[in-house]
């Protein structure tokens, strides 16, 4: 196993320990909800915890799925082809994966703009009137930035990335198989 292998299977495991952290946060924020609500003692902000952390959940699971192979894929192509060609439409799906990384590593570069953020001296109030980027001013009713939450993003758009590269590096002929279930019947 390569070392890009290897580095993507410990990053896609970190994924995973925090979506579950995420589902039990969502479990126990649902559960006070409930259980307030029936008090007649609601808490404003509960709902929205709970759909931040299930955001977060969603996609640092989905990041975590590329390099597990159990995104949702649609094999019949794969499944009627002989298994070389097979393995080729599997590279060509990982490659779009990869270009669709690469896309959102610079998209959430475009949305965050760090580097207008450096050159403003880290100034928010100057970002914000050189850029008419508001990113760093949203807050949320938590009373934390929405810059703070939208950082999955970033988390997904690397893992994906790390993820896809790890696929594309792997040989066609050793460490990854195409995963089918077999003809439909």
């Amino acid at each position: 196993m390569s070392l890009l292998r290897k580095v993507s299977a410990v990053w896609a495991r970190i994924e995973i320990v925090f979506a579950t952290v995420f589902v039990g946060a969502i479990a126990a924020l649902i559960l006070l909800n409930v259980v307030t609500r029936a008090l007649d003692r609601s808490i404003y902000w509960v709902d929205e915890a709970a759909i931040y952390a299930m955001a977060w959940m969603t996609f640092l699971a989905a990041s975590s799925s590329i390099h597990y192979g159990h995104s949702v894929a649609v094999s019949l192509l794969v499944d009627f082809t002989p298994p070389g060609t097979g393995k080729i439409i599997t590279r060509c799906a990982d490659f779009c994966v990869f270009l669709f990384a690469v896309a959102m590593v610079f998209f959430c570069w475009r949305w965050y703009r760090p580097d207008a953020l450096i050159a403003a001296g880290l100034d928010v109030g100057a970002f914000q009137k050189d850029t008419f980027n508001f990113i760093y001013a949203e807050p949320t009713t938590l009373r934390i930035n929405k810059a703070w939450i939208w950082l999955v993003m970033w988390f997904f758009s690397f893992g994906m990335l790390l993820h896809s590269v790890a696929n594309l590096t792997s040989g066609l002929d050793s460490e990854r198989t195409v995963k089918s279930m077999g003809p439909v019947q």
